[in-house]
C-alpha cells in the first residue's frame, strides 16, 4: 500500500522564525529540531485522514460542542527549532482567546487549546512514535492518535507480527501517555469523544482501494 513519504530536504538547521518565513504558507512541511520535512501525502493517507475528519465533526455536531478541525494549523511546542502540522487536530474554540499568535497567524502554543491531536503515519514514522508523543505530552494535550495503517512502526510499537495498528495515548495525571494498541474489530474508546462508535479496523481501512 502507498505511503506518505517524510523526508527532511535540507542540511542546515533553521530555527522556526525561518521555517515560517519560508514554509508558513505550506502545510506539506513541518520542522523537527531545525530540519524540514517533506510530509508528501499519498492518496490512501489522505484518504485516512479525511474518514476520520468526517466522523470527528459528526460528533461535534451532533453534541454540539465548541470544537473543530483547522483546515491548516501549526503547533509550536517550547523553543524555537519545532513546529508540528499534525494530520488532525480538534481545537476548543473557547480557549483560543489565550493563545498568543492565534488573531495573526493558525499557530497554537497551548496544549489546553487542542482536545485531539491524529497523525497518520509516514515512512518518518519514528517522529510519531517517539518525538510527537513527547512534544505533545509536554504540552499537556488529552489525547494523540497514531493511525499506522500501513503497519511502518517499529516492533516495539506495534508488536510481532507487524500489522496495522491505532495507537490511542491518553494523558494521565503523571503527565505521560497510557498507550492502547488497537486492531481489528477492537473498539475505539476516546475520552474526548466517549459516543464514538468505531472500530480500529474502519479506520485502518478507509485508504485501501477498493
Amino acid at each position: 500500500m502507498p505511503i506518505a513519504i517524510e523526508h527532511p530536504i535540507q542540511q542546515k538547521p533553521i530555527t522556526l522564525e525561518e521555517f515560517l518565513a519560508q514554509y508558513g504558507d505550506d502545510d506539506r512541511y513541518e520542522l523537527i529540531d531545525g530540519e524540514v520535512f517533506d510530509l508528501e501525502p499519498t492518496g490512501p493517507h489522505e484518504e485516512v485522514a479525511a474518514f476520520i475528519d468526517r466522523k470527528l465533526n459528526v460528533q461535534i455536531d451532533h453534541l454540539k460542542l465548541p470544537y473543530f478541525l483547522p483546515q491548516r494549523c501549526l503547533v509550536k511546542p517550547l523553543g524555537d527549532w519545532t513546529g508540528l502540522r499534525p494530520d488532525l487536530l480538534v481545537l476548543d474554540k473557547e480557549q483560543l482567546t489565550h493563545e498568543p499568535l492565534w488573531s495573526r497567524e493558525a499557530t497554537i502554543t497551548l496544549g489546553s487549546s487542542v482536545k485531539l491531536v491524529v497523525e497518520v503515519m509516514s515512512s518518518n514514522w519514528q517522529n510519531d512514535y517517539a518525538r510527537k508523543v513527547d512534544e505533545y505530552a509536554i504540552l499537556g494535550i488529552p489525547e494523540y492518535w497514531i493511525v499506522d495503517y500501513a503497519a511502518l512502526g517499529g516492533l516495539e510499537f506495534i508488536g510481532r507480527p507487524k500489522q496495522a495498528t491505532l495507537t490511542i495515548c491518553t494523558l494521565g495525571d503523571d503527565g505521560y501517555y497510557d498507550k492502547q494498541r488497537l486492531r481489528g474489530t477492537d473498539k475505539i474508546v476516546s475520552r474526548i469523544f466517549p459516543s464514538l462508535t468505531l472500530t480500529a479496523s474502519q479506520i485502518l481501512s478507509a485508504g485501501q482501494q477498493s
